[in-house]
């Protein structure tokens, strides 16, 4: 047995479930209202204490870790309740990632109703690297000190730095970054280290995401962090991340957390399939936010959708079991400690940044 108590939480957007293990082997499960401020602050913290209590453990027993799904970085999403975002990106770019790759939903709609862009602002810099690596144009400092002065008057605080090429060429988008950090913004994240890939739109998508969901997902960090017991050594915390894998909480970034806590629960119920025989399944939760349903056939497959969309969700994927009643599991989710230690550099953290390049 571990030295000290182990708990798997799943943070949802209406209720929080926590399961503990004891030194002894013995298991504790509870359920609390997510947000429940005339009672306490945070749920996994007030489950975590109320355990320890009900177990007359105090501070007698330490804590070994606690491994946590959350919805926290899907519902800001969701919710559009995530952190004031400006886009910095090359002279006549700007409207680059509104446009996308012009997918549409519905084709044949007359009346298109696009997204608002999670960015409230953009920033043109005068800077251009070609694919070759070439400089075409480079960068001047002062204009563009005069680009991020402007947003930085306007009152927004994190960046989504966004360079063509920036992939394979990485120079100009650390030296912006550098130039940011000195003005005093507070988060920056660059898209060849959120998103290390060619194309433009995807790298830049999965950018503003990252800056728009990481100062709230590292304000709900540092508050469980803050929140947890002090024993002679600090109980490990670690996040699931959107693959299913589980990171330390120091290398939780937003772009890794939109499907943290569904993952939990298609993770546990691939889990729970195999040791009931089954091959093909289908899992089903439907939330207080969002509605997650996953199909396994060796092999898995996701959606998240809107609960209101939830009996189309599962019609959808119905179609890939041959015979239903008795190949197909619907499990609620629930959080499994699973999961690898593996993930990539995160974006750059409040800190100066250095001017070494980097992925």
């Amino acid at each position: 047995m571990a030295a000290g108590w182990q708990f798997w939480i799943d943070r949802g957007g209406t209720f929080t479930d926590i399961v503990a293990l004891d030194p002894d082997g013995k298991v504790a499960v509870r359920k609390l209202l997510s947000e429940n401020p005339e009672q306490y602050p945070d749920a996994a913290l007030h489950g975590i204490g109320r355990i320890l209590q009900e177990f007359g453990a105090g501070g007698k027993v330490g804590i070994a870790a606690v491994k946590m799904g959350t919805t926290v970085g899907t519902n800001a999403l969701l919710e559009r309740k995530g952190a004031p975002v400006a886009l910095v990106t090359n002279r006549g770019l700007r409207d680059c990632l509104y446009i996308g790759y012009q997918n549409r939903p519905d084709i044949f709609a007359l009346q298109i109703r696009r997204p608002e862009p999670l960015y409230r602002a953009v920033a043109e810099i005068d800077v251009r690297v070609g694919a070759d690596g070439r400089v075409v144009q480079a960068l001047d400092p002062d204009q563009a000190n005069a680009e991020l002065r402007r947003i930085y008057d306007l009152g927004i605080r994190n960046l989504a730095i966004v360079l063509m090429h920036a992939w394979r060429y990485p120079q100009h988008e650390l030296a912006l970054a550098e130039l940011a950090a000195g003005i005093g913004f507070e988060h920056i994240s660059l898209s060849h280290r959120a998103s290390p890939l060619p194309k433009f739109v995807a790298r830049g998508d999965t950018a503003v995401v990252d800056a728009y969901l990481s100062p709230v997902l590292h304000r709900y960090v540092a508050q469980v962090e803050n929140g947890l017991p002090a024993g002679a050594s600090r109980p490990g915390l670690w996040f699931m991340q959107s693959n299913g894998g589980l990171v330390r909480a120091a290398v939780f970034h937003g772009k890794d957390s939109i499907l943290s806590g569904p993952a939990g629960g298609m993770v546990g119920a691939v889990a729970a399939a195999k040791r009931a025989g089954l091959a093909k399944i289908i899992a089903f939760d439907m939330g207080g936010t969002s509605t997650d349903v996953a199909h396994y056939a060796g092999e898995l497959e996701r959606s998240v959708d809107n609960e209101i969309a939830a009996s189309a969700s599962a019609r959808r994927w119905w179609r890939f079991i041959p015979s239903p009643p008795a190949a197909a599991l619907f499990c609620i989710s629930t959080v499994c400690a699973a999961g690898s230690g593996r993930t990539r550099p995160g974006p750059i953290p409040v800190r100066p940044v250095t001017g070494a390049a980097g992925r």
